[in-house]
């Protein structure tokens, strides 16, 4: 199934099941934060790289579609984004995807083809279960390598499945699992693990920007640092005087 495909299903979905952001939005009044301490801990552990400052860049508003994501996100660096979505069962889930580069709505396939670089991962906080890309180890090493992809028209998008796509209204998404997890679950969705690539209703999206919080030693050193700094500026003018 191509990229095109996709985005046309996706908007044939939303016409036939009544799928709309901006009209739940109305209803239910949201915009309350997706991410609570708990949650956040649970990212922090899953990244592994210690305690983070999570920065909101973009919270779904009625009306938004891709290019609003696009100009709150892009060229901001690592960051997670997360989706509350509702299947066709009605089961609501929050789940998301963790992306190392900067988002963009030119550079197509952000390809990784070395390990170092399969460093993207998605997530279901609500089982919870963590998939990470497809190392290069596996029998067709390419498998993993496409990272995200990044268009104007798009949401984001992560892997070739796509294992997860956000459609240009940013009011459906869909994942069918491929370049992310194990290679065995082929065609499972990350979301609810159904088969066959089943649209859901996204309800709620916000991103998050991480900024490293510094160890105490580090704060402190810091902390001894910016005094000392102080001190020889107040000697300077001082001696100045």
């Amino acid at each position: 199934m191509t990229m095109k495909t996709i985005i046309a299903a996706g908007t044939l979905a939303c016409v036939l099941a009544g799928f709309s952001a901006q009209a739940y939005a109305q209803a239910t009044g949201t915009g309350s934060s997706l991410l609570d301490d708990s949650g956040r801990r649970q990212l922090e552990r899953w990244l592994g790289r210690g305690e983070f400052t999570f920065n909101n860049v973009f919270t779904l508003q009625p009306g938004d579609t891709s290019l609003d994501f696009h100009a709150a996100v892009d060229g901001k660096g690592e960051t997670f984004t997360l989706l509350q979505v509702t299947n066709q069962l009605g089961d609501t889930y929050l789940v998301g995807g963790y992306n190392p580069q900067s988002w963009s709505s030119t550079d197509g396939w952000h390809v990784t083809d070395p390990d170092y670089l399969r460093t993207a991962f998605l997530f279901n906080m609500t089982v919870p279960a963590v998939y990470r890309q497809v190392p290069s180890t596996y029998i067709l090493p390419s498998q993993g390598s496409r990272q995200t992809y990044n268009a104007a028209d798009h949401g984001p998008t992560f892997g070739a499945g796509p294992d997860l796509f956000v459609n240009s209204a940013l009011d459906t998404a869909i994942s069918w699992q491929l370049t992310y997890g194990d290679p065995l679950d082929e065609g499972k969705s990350i979301i609810d693990r159904s088969t066959g690539g089943q649209f859901v209703r996204i309800n709620a999206m916000e991103l998050y920007t991480l900024a490293p919080i510094p160890e105490p030693e580090q704060a402190g050193m810091l902390a001894a640092g910016l005094a000392l700094l102080g001190w020889r500026l107040r000697r300077r003018r001082s001696l100045v005087e």
